[in-house]
């Protein structure tokens, strides 16, 4: 399984062929893993990186997503779109097989991939079925594992690996339960594949965005109510947006990060700073 993470809705890049060539990520090639459709996190970090000039790739799970995925990869001018089940190995050495042999290197990837049985999300963590466990844990953890040991070889001159966390790894969030640890999981391993990469020039970073109407958050309980605290505690007063997660994005993936590695970057207004809501803060805002 590829369950990719996503958000609302952004419409396709409009970057002028000039601005592109004059971009942050002008000449660089990447594989964006875990886009659903247009409202995607990973669509908006794919637009964004688009504007900035990149070539871009893009995986599927199925074909459901597949009729939603080609057309998004064409209006950006990918020619690349490729099935990946991110629990199957063979798959992610057919994928990474084929960049090797059409594009003979790979600067960034994008991993935007998590996924926890419905009913393992509900209810308490200390119930959490053994099967329900791995299979969070494989998919929105070991899988960012996999696909950076596959990209390893093809990031010869050095490159950026990003991956999307959530609060919930760090503080216990409500209805969020086995997926929390999975992301507390991720975070660990953001962290020890920077200290392994590193000596190839190699960055490994997290993005922490706050809540936002997801394909993945759909199976979190209460979503509506977070987004309501969002803007009544975040010191920014609102909620992100798929732009705010993008710009970040193109930060990590080009040379403006370059002496940085291993952190988890947080898009979330701010809210992560916090310990209660302002007394004076307006709660209509946002």
């Amino acid at each position: 399984m590829t369950p990719p993470e996503s958000t609302p809705g952004d419409l396709p890049s409009e970057a002028t062929p000039d601005a592109r060539s004059k971009g942050l990520l002008a000449g660089r090639r990447g594989l964006i893993v875990g886009v659903a459709n247009k409202r995607s996190l990973a669509w908006g970090i794919a637009r964004r990186a688009h504007d900035e000039g990149a070539e871009l790739a893009f995986t599927f799970q199925g074909d459901a997503l597949e009729r939603r995925v080609r057309p998004l990869a064409e209006s950006v001018g990918s020619t690349i779109v490729e099935p990946l089940d991110v629990t199957d190995d063979d798959q992610i050495d057919a994928v990474f097989a084929g960049l090797r042999e059409r594009w003979g290197r790979l600067d960034f990837l994008v991993h935007s991939v998590a996924y926890a049985n419905r009913e393992d999300l509900l209810g308490r963590t200390v119930d959490t079925s053994r099967s329900g466990f791995v299979t969070a844990l494989d998919i929105s953890c070991y899988s960012l594992i996999a696909l950076a040991r596959a990209a390893e070889p093809l990031m010869s001159e050095g490159g950026s690996i990003i991956a999307m966390t959530y609060y919930g790894a760090t503080k216990a969030t409500p209805n969020y339960n086995v997926m929390g640890i999975a992301k507390a999981a991720l975070e660990a391993s953001i962290r020890y594949l920077a200290v392994d990469l590193g000596p190839k020039s190699i960055r490994v970073h997290g993005i922490s965005a706050g809540p936002v109407r997801t394909l993945a958050a759909s199976g979190v309980s209460g979503m509506r109510g977070m987004l309501k605290v969002m803007p009544e505690r975040a010191p920014l007063g609102r909620n992100i947006t798929v732009d705010d997660v993008g710009a970040t994005a193109a930060y990590l993936l080009s040379d403006l990060s370059a002496g940085t590695t291993g952190g988890i970057h947080f898009v979330d207004a701010g809210f992560n700073i916090t310990a209660m809501r302002h007394p004076d803060r307006d709660t209509t805002r946002g």
